[in-house]
């Protein structure tokens, strides 16, 4: 018995060795769904380094995932005497400076000679996938992921630099053979490899073109507000990207200069302190620190802004107090990393201040914690992504902005998920909305605030008059509210269904849409427009079009017709004598669908006539006409591929986007599609495509939810990590205002990185503790027990000596008392 006891602790502290030791070993960490470098451009100079010291802080605090990678430009010269090799991953690149063949002094064209010699040079580049690049006088404030930013193939994101005027006139013609693609872009830049290398070339090419253009530098026709062709590199990579025809979403909100008031609502990630700012009598200036040795001079910061509360002493106003903590937070931030790098180059330990108690303190630490983007900060500038050629030589196309409605309820969630990500995909200009429609009670449950830019709305399910139940009324009534209570600039409205994939852009220009005349798809069940029910509700039956799905309608039409839409909808659902089937064309003849004769004789009442588009949309499993290119799935139906099939009802009570990895049956692979029927292979592949995006876009959904990796995780495991995700928004851990509109951004205090990575790492540590943690507790049990029985057998052997002649009497049970005075019996078995 005592061998086997001792035989079985042997073991366990073997195991307990084992996972403890070399567990971490094989540990499997999650990786993000595509690797990311971040690149930054600089000098052998003092000037740069201070610049890098903060950047590089900040990159590590903002937790951005992937490597970093500083490149150096330096002569032979100045690295003799250069100091600074240590302050960062470092990629050494020839000056170019001085132009080794006109002689120019412009040491801004380092930049994209830099990139161009990474890429050729550097393994790095040879494993990656996205790439962004900054300036060095930046200070990163959360994870910077492009494709949670919008960031496509093809399709980079940008910072707006507004003043690069060159893209609107002379220069633009001077220097790309397309002009209209030029982009006023700089700052902050985030593409995909592929991109890049097709791009860095021509960047650099164009920079020396533009460089050698000195006839016009003028702040006329380039925005340089000194003349001296100082931002030829900014015209360089803009004439670059139109020259290989990169079209940027182009992003006003994710960059701010400190200085700068931020938008209501939008949560900047990026503080590019180019420019001079202030905060009461204290300023600070980039410029006055050119030849500044802070790095290297031990002790020695910038001077100390004022502190938070004397912020909010200054300044009453909500807004303009945040623009003010941003410029504190900004010398705070440089002024902390200066700290780190003196003790890391072995200086003494400064003496204690008030300041330096702050910056190690936690309410600095809380205020600098990373920063996720507001859905508002995703928004892309409308009129810089929509393409420049018109009718009318130099006018822009209009602004769009598209919209749908939704409840709040998973089943709307997951075709939110589905809309959103292929909005992104799509090349759609503009911005996009979701009109949420909700009681005040299911607000307080809802856990999807999250996946798209959202306007709430009343629920008007049940009718507050009649007390109708016909939530399809909740659309022409969000439309309604969000006219009467958004601000919206755009000249344009696209109205999509909730159930829809986008394929591609859907634009008034291309399908010709005008003030006075809508567009719309063809919904040719609509057989009440050709019979008594559209005289009944219309003054005008035959203005009576039989559309709906996708509408593109003027604004002005927009605003006039969104009041009869409401009324005609409630009309025609009131008329329950004329729900039959041969007079509506409902199959179920329940009077669902109200709402579209609402739209169609609303329409009527006002006789907006519309173009009606049979290239605009598709539902799956139906036979596509030869050559269209269909800009939207509408999956309202059941569609099938052989004995797969999928039918959107079926979901109507499912939680898919809050369960982790949750997602639909998988459609076959196109390759085991039959070749033989050309039409039925065409319905097939598109049917096949739209559920392919669903899922995708519920992939990553969960992965912009840190759910756990699938391969590690038990169902239980990832039920429960699911069931986090709902309960962290359901008691406030998430503040639903500073969430994104897709799948992309938590907030959760638990999770300060955007990367997966550290997720899983965390998630894998734990997991490896709570192992550790059971064996110790195991070993620990069977060693007393080993201890306790070695203690029975001395107490028999030392009973044997001194037993008394006469036979005992034993009780089968042997009392004691425990600590608290209560009796306790220990039943021995001989």
């Amino acid at each position: 018995m005592a061998n086997l006891a001792a035989g079985a602790a042997v073991m366990l502290v073997a195991a307990f060795l084992g996972v403890i030791g070399g567990g971490s070993g094989q540990q499997q960490v999650g990786e993000a769904p595509w690797r990311i470098h971040t690149l930054f451009s600089v000098e052998c100079q003092n000037y740069f380094d201070w610049q890098t010291v903060g950047l590089m802080h900040s990159f590590k605090k903002a937790r951005q995932p992937g490597p970093i990678t500083r490149l150096l430009s330096c002569t032979d010269e100045e690295k003799k005497n250069y100091r600074g090799m240590d302050l960062a991953p470092t990629f050494e690149v020839p000056s170019m400076s001085r132009h080794p063949r006109t002689g120019d002094w412009y040491p801004a064209i380092n930049k994209p000679a830099g990139v161009v010699h990474w890429l050729k040079h550097s393994k790095d580049s040879k494993n990656v996938d996205w790439v962004v690049i900054l300036d060095a006088d930046m200070i990163i404030r959360g994870p910077i992921i492009p494709w949670q930013l919008g960031a496509e193939k093809g399709r980079p994101v940008a910072a707006y630099y507004g003043y690069l005027i060159g893209c609107d006139n002379l220069l633009a013609e001077l220097h790309t053979k397309h002009p209209e693609l030029c982009d006023k872009v700089g700052g902050l830049l985030a593409m995909h490899i592929d991109d890049l290398r097709a791009l860095a070339p021509m960047w650099l090419s164009k920079t020396e073109e533009v460089r050698e253009d000195k006839a016009h530098w003028t702040t006329n026709i380039t925005g340089d507000i000194y003349g001296k062709g100082w931002i030829s590199e900014m015209y360089g990579y803009s004439f670059g990207a139109a020259e290989v025809g990169l079209r940027h979403k182009i992003n006003d909100y994710l960059m701010i200069y400190p200085g700068y008031i931020p938008r209501e609502g939008v949560e900047p990630i990026l503080l590019h302190y180019g420019l001079p700012f202030s905060v009461g009598n204290w300023s600070f200036s980039k410029l006055n620190h050119h030849e500044d040795d802070v790095v290297y001079d031990c002790g020695r910061l910038f001077p100390e802004p004022p502190y938070p509360r004397e912020v909010k002493a200054m300044e009453a106003d909500h807004n303009k107090r945040r623009g003010l903590f941003l410029n504190i937070e900004c010398i705070n931030t440089l002024n902390e990393g200066l700290l780190l790098q003196h003790a890391a180059r072995g200086c003494p330990k400064p003496k204690w201040s008030k300041y330096l108690s702050f910056l190690k303190g936690k309410t600095f630490a809380e205020l600098t914690r990373p920063k996720f983007p507001t859905p508002q900060s995703l928004q892309f500038k409308e009129d810089e992504v929509q393409q420049k050629v018109s009718d009318k030589p130099g006018r822009p196309h209009p602004k769009i902005h598209t919209i749908f409605s939704t409840e709040c309820t998973t089943y709307f969630d997951w075709q939110t998920v589905g809309l959103i990500h292929s909005f992104r995909l799509s090349g759609q200009p503009g911005n996009i909305t979701r009109l949420l429609s909700c009681t005040d009670e299911e607000l307080k449950q809802y856990a999807g605030h999250d996946l798209a830019p959202t306007h709430y709305v009343p629920s008007m399910s049940r009718h507050p008059l009649t007390g109708d139940w016909y939530p399809a009324i909740n659309k022409p009534a969000a439309v309604l509210h969000w006219l009467n209570h958004a601000d919206i600039d755009a000249e344009f409205i696209v109205i999509l269904d909730a159930d829809m994939i986008v394929r591609g852009p859907i634009t008034p220009w291309e399908f010709k849409a005008a003030r006075g005349q809508p567009v719309s798809t063809p919904y040719d069940y609509l057989i009440g427009c050709d019979n008594e029910l559209a005289k009944l509700h219309t003054r005008n039956p035959q203005a009576c079009d039989k559309v709906g799905g996708v509408i593109i309608m003027h604004i002005d039409d927009l605003r006039k017709f969104a009041l009869l839409w409401l009324h005609k909808t409630e009309e025609v659902r009131a008329d329950t004598a004329h729900y039959a089937k041969n007079i509506t064309g409902d199959i179920y003849e329940s009077g669902w669908i109200s709402e579209m004769y609402g739209y169609s004789f609303g329409a009527a009442e006002l006789n907006l006539r519309h173009l009606i588009s049979r290239k605009i949309l598709i539902y799956p499993g139906y036979v596509p006409e030869p050559g269209v290119k269909y800009r939207v799935f509408h999956y309202g139906l059941e569609f099938q591929v052989g004995n797969w099939s999928f039918d959107k009802a079926n979901w109507r009570n499912v939680d898919i986007v809050n369960k982790c990895w949750e997602k639909f049956p998988d459609p076959p692979d196109p390759s085991t599609l039959d070749r033989g029927d050309e039409n039925a292979l065409q319905r097939d592949l598109l049917s096949i495509e739209c559920m392919t995006t669903l899922n995708e876009a519920l992939h990553l959904h969960h992965e912009s939810k840190k759910c756990p990796n699938p391969s590690s995780l038990s169902t239980s495991d990832q039920e429960t990590a699911s069931e986090d995700i709902v309960t962290s928004r359901k008691f406030g851990k998430i503040d639903a205002s500073r969430l994104i509109r897709s799948n992309l951004v938590s907030v959760d205090d638990s999770q300060n990185s955007s990367s997966p990575t550290f997720t899983d790492r965390a998630a894998g540590s734990s997991r490896f503790l709570t192992l550790g943690l059971w064996v110790f507790s195991i070993l620990v049990f069977v060693v007393l027990m080993y201890v306790m029985l070695l203690r029975h057998q001395g107490q028999k052997r030392r009973s044997k000596n001194y037993k008394p002649k006469r036979k005992a009497t034993y009780s089968p049970y042997s009392g004691f008392i425990d600590t608290n005075g209560h009796d306790r019996h220990l039943r021995i078995s001989e």
